[in-house]
């Protein structure tokens, strides 16, 4: 019998390697003459990052050079190296076992583009917030890097940018279908995820004297094969239907899961087979997920057949538990892309002791005084959970964390607490934010190990909460009410994103949060009011809001506190038309609701939603060239028209918005009054072009005015959406969103730095 519920060994259960004898380093060193003060001569392994390097759990390379530190490895930083050349790179000297590279705690392209493709001045995780300290696609220019300086020194790839990239990837900025960044890297492994397993087990192999070349089976990782490995079973899935006579369509989800492998006979002769099953796969196959793979549609392919693109996806994405997830093979050129399954999730004692790393919580002492903003963001915030299972199609967390919420202890947190009030200048009192990527999901899993273990849905949330999924928020309310009682702690706040579909399961939970942890104002993320394109993002629709926004303020009224909902909303998502987003405006006006910071669609590698904006398919279904078609806005008017709509009480929007209403059919909500959007032109004349600067407390994803929204104005709102459905007369094929085939493509491409 198959073993349902993966385990994995131990993350702090391995032989500590020779060198731990050196102890631990105040900062990981930066520098030869930090390395003589430890007494090292030489690093055991390299990090080289496109981040400044900060002592904190907030950093990726903190973390894992702090974890490998504590399994006795020595471990060097390379923060922000000079690229054009392999000094920097060689400042540190050989590493014994490999170099780490990662772009930083951010892609580097969403890190140095906006979603209109413009230069962003900035970056977060510069001294000084100076932008233009780490190439384009950082990754592949510092790991060529770093071949350069020791040719001979193994790679390692990983961090958010390297794991969205594992495969064959739709590249918004220049508007093609990429290789995996394994091959475009030369790099020897890929590590994507949360790596701290995966990092581990390749360390302590190579320790052992193993090469990269031997460890093909780790999971978590994606290596560069030659051919598929024997004894294993192919399941092909490179086509979907052609036009003309349509076969039976196949699915590699068409298999029962409990199968065992074939013969013991099988496994120990010399030659192992692969045995390829082609569509249609013959109903009642039992196959062992441990020694079966799926092929892919190759690069060739998947860079020419936008459909062929979406089905990979959805292969991808259904294969992300890490429970019963198979590997995945693709092809380029003449090489293979093998990726293992996802790595297994960390049990509560490992997170807490990944958290409870001797962190100095500070910058390196190089930096000075230097103010990098990223860490003033979060020097006082606890991350108390990761993972997330709400499956937003835009949204990139899932592909990297998974949906399997991995949680820390109430003690191993208070803890934290504690080296925060001892370690952090200037220090308060007051602890920004108790969270993770939902900060409400802390805890929350499924009731059934066996059910998880089984599970291919892409969302626990969407279209309804699972049935199977544990709601109760107590450990969280419990946590909050701890950590306020901590002696020196006066205010502790939540800014991390906050799902209200789950919060108004526990309404003692949505009372705790607004009686002590809102500061006036609470974000949350509607990201639209329209079903349709609502739908594609994976959202709960407005139902919902209107109920968490009626339990908010009936706690904030009782709390005797004034305090308001700041929605966020995106702009030019797949599945959205002009209309919806007219609606979508409709509804912010009757709601009072002025956003200030608007959102457009930023197709990030690997997300459903990107994959849906490439091909004009929905992968959230079996996708054929005879299915559904997903209408996008592309180009660059387009995508200015929907962002204006979301800043409809901005002057320099008015003339473009009055100039689609009325191409939409829709003058009639052009002029003054509470029932229309835009003022006529004569009013630009009366009116200062730049919008008034926000009120203090308005400076944020959505400012108000004087009057709050109610249930009448919703119910308001809801009456207009109707309206403008059925009076919205017939208008051009490119307002409504007409043509089922993609859209223009926008012209613009960016022009990489990397050179």
């Amino acid at each position: 019998m198959i073993k349902r519920h993966k385990t994995a060994k131990e993350l702090f259960s391995y032989p500590l390697y020779w060198a731990e004898c050196y102890g631990v380093s105040p900062f990981l060193p930066t520098t030869r003459e930090e390395m003589d003060a430890l007494g090292w001569d030489s690093c055991d392994v390299i990090i080289v990052s496109g981040d400044a390097y900060v002592d904190h759990p907030s950093f990726g390379m903190a973390v894992l050079g702090r974890l490998l530190e504590a399994q006795g490895y020595r471990v060097g930083i390379i923060d922000q190296p000079d690229w054009r050349n392999t000094e920097d790179f060689m400042r540190l000297g050989r590493p014994n076992l490999y170099f780490g590279v990662t772009a930083g705690n951010m892609d580097s392209l969403i890190n140095r583009y906006t979603a209109d493709l413009k230069v962003r001045n900035d970056d977060a995780y510069t001294p000084y917030g100076i932008g233009g300290k780490r190439p384009d696609r950082a990754v592949i220019v510092y790991s060529q890097r770093c071949k350069e300086a020791f040719h001979d020194v193994p790679v390692m790839i990983g961090g958010i940018e390297a794991s969205l990239r594992r495969i064959a990837q739709y590249d918004y900025w220049s508007d093609e279908v990429r290789r995996s960044v394994l091959i475009d890297s030369t790099a020897d492994i890929l590590l994507y995820g949360n790596a701290e397993r995966a990092m581990i087990e390749v360390t302590h192999q190579m320790a052992m004297g193993k090469t990269l070349d031997e460890l093909t089976d780790i999971r978590g990782t994606t290596i560069v094969r030659n051919t598929p490995p024997g004894g294993y079973t192919e399941i092909d899935s490179t086509r979907v239907d052609w036009p003309g006579k349509v076969e039976q369509i196949y699915s590699p989800y068409e298999y029962i899961p409990e199968g065992k492998c074939q013969t013991k006979d099988e496994e120990e002769s010399d030659v192992m087979p692969i045995r390829v099953i082609p569509a249609p796969l013959r109903r009642g196959e039992k196959l062992d997920p441990e020694k079966t793979y799926i092929r892919l549609p190759s690069f060739e392919k998947v860079s020419k057949d936008p459909v062929l693109y979406a089905h990979t996806s959805r292969i991808l994405h259904l294969e992300s538990n890490p429970h019963n997830a198979r590997a995945l093979i693709q092809k380029h050129g003449k090489k293979e892309i093998w990726v293992n399954p996802p790595p297994i999730p960390l049990e509560t004692p490992e997170m807490d002791g990944v958290f409870d790393l001797p962190y100095a919580r500070v910058p390196h002492p190089k930096y000075k005084k230097a103010r990098i903003p990223a860490y003033d963001m979060i020097k006082t915030s606890i991350n108390i959970m990761r993972g997330c299972f709400g499956g937003c199609t835009f949204c990139s967390i899932t592909e990297h964390e998974g949906r399997v919420i991995q949680s820390r202890s109430h003690e191993s947190i208070l803890k934290e607490i504690e080296d925060i009030k001892d370690k952090v200048p200037g220090f308060t009192g007051h602890i920004s934010d108790l969270g993770g990527p939902t900060s409400n999901m802390y805890t929350l899993n499924c009731n059934d190990d066996e059910v998880q273990a089984s599970c291919r849905k892409l969302s626990c949330v969407y279209p309804t909460i699972c049935s199977n999924l544990n709601t109760d928020h107590s450990p969280t309310t419990q946590l909050y009410r701890k950590t306020r009682a901590v002696e020196g702690i006066h205010t502790v706040s939540i800014a991390s994103g906050l799902r209200y579909d789950l919060a108004v399961e526990d309404p003692e939970y949505v009372r705790e949060l607004v009686t002590h942890h809102v500061g006036g104002l609470l974000k949350i993320a509607p990201e639209h009011s329209e079903q349709g394109t609502l739908s594609k993002m994976m959202k709960p629709g407005m139902g919902t809001y209107d109920r968490f926004k009626r339990m908010f303020d009936k706690y904030s009224k009782e709390a005797g506190k004034k305090q308001h909902l700041i929605p966020y909303f995106i702009a030019a998502h797949p599945g959205s038309s002009d209309e919806d987003m007219l609606n979508l405006a409709v509804w912010l006006k009757t709601n009072d609701f002025k956003p200030d910071q608007v959102q457009t669609f930023y197709p990030s590698p690997m997300s459903l939603a990107t994959a849906m904006y490439h091909s004009g398919k929905n992968p959230l279904k079996p996708v054929t060239y005879k299915s559904e078609d997903v209408y996008t806005p592309k180009d660059a008017k387009q995508r200015t028209v929907q962002k204006g709509f979301l800043r409809y009480h901005d002057p320099s929007n008015w003339q473009d918005l009055r100039n689609t209403l009325i191409k939409m059919g829709r003058p009639d909500l052009i002029g003054h009054g509470d029932n229309k959007l835009v003022p006529a032109e004569e009013k630009d004349k009366q009116i200062h072009r730049r919008p008034q600067k926000a009120k203090p407390g308005q400076a944020t994803g959505a400012s108000h005015t004087s009057n709050r929204p109610t249930m009448e104005k919703n119910a308001a709102a809801e009456k207009a959406r109707r309206k403008t459905s059925n009076d919205a007369k017939p208008a051009s094929s490119r307002i409504n969103g007409g043509p089922t085939a993609p859209a223009k493509r926008r012209k613009t491409k960016v022009k990489s730095r990397q050179q």
